[in-house]
């Protein structure tokens, strides 16, 4: 993860997310002097041992590098990460969650999760090459979705598709040239949506052990952005009659 292990929640909503979630720990609080009173009902409820500064703004941009205007970090630590197994296993008999591969843009990955948290995902997995969902414009692009859905990274050697199969998964892959339209694709029992970056795509020899389906979509265009398709998928399987 870097930066010692800790990251920065910033922004009322997203901190208030931290406060009151139970998959990260808070360990402090840096508010704006002019925020401090519309503020005190979080302030409050910190947990004993938390302590909440408050600053001036010009402090403040001085000790970020740039106008924070929202006027509110909290520094924030991970608690442990299960497995892809234990995270696999808590998600029930019917589940749905994703893989993501590759995916190295802070906006889409803050952007896959906020959609995650918005239909309903058990959960989501990251290779070893996708960027830490716990990077602070990954943590505000999701609005605060990183902080309360249940995620784990692969190791660099891992397989996959590995752990999804283990545990009855079946994976379904967005590519523009699947063969199933995803209007018609029907929900399996466990299913695991597999999401790639926009310019190369999956690799093929991953594509061939996953279920092809394609978003429909306008003559002469083909793909989308990541965050946008996953956002359409994940709308249709949760409520798409089961396999």
């Amino acid at each position: 993860m870097g930066r010692q292990g800790l990251f920065v929640a910033e922004g009322e909503v997203v901190v208030r997310v931290l406060a009151r979630g139970t998959r990260h720990e808070m360990l402090s609080l840096l508010v704006a002097e002019k925020r401090v009173a519309a503020l005190a009902d979080l302030i409050a409820a910190l947990p004993e041992g938390v302590p909440a500064f408050a600053a001036s703004q010009a402090v403040m941009d001085a000790m970020v590098g740039f106008h924070i205007h929202r006027g509110i970090l909290a520094l924030g630590r991970p608690r442990a990460t299960p497995s892809a197994e234990a995270l696999l296993a808590e998600a029930g008999e019917r589940a749905l969650v994703l893989l993501l591969v590759g995916l190295a843009n802070h906006d889409n990955v803050g952007g896959v999760f906020r959609n995650a948290a918005a239909f309903g995902a058990d959960a989501v997995i990251l290779d070893a090459e996708c960027c830490d969902p716990l990077y602070r414009k990954a943590i505000r692009v999701s609005v605060g979705a990183t902080l309360v859905t249940p995620f784990t990274r692969l190791a660099s050697d891992a397989d996959p598709l590995a752990a999804l199969s283990a545990a009855g998964f079946q994976p379904i892959a967005l590519t523009p040239h699947g063969d199933t339209p995803l209007s018609l694709a029907p929900r399996p029992k466990k299913a695991a949506l597999v999401l790639g970056p926009e310019g190369p795509g999956l690799d093929a020899a991953l594509m061939a052990r996953c279920r092809a389906v394609r978003i429909e979509m306008a003559p002469g265009l083909d793909s989308l952005n990541v965050a946008t398709a996953s956002g359409i998928a994940l709308h249709h399987f949760s409520f798409a009659a089961k396999a």
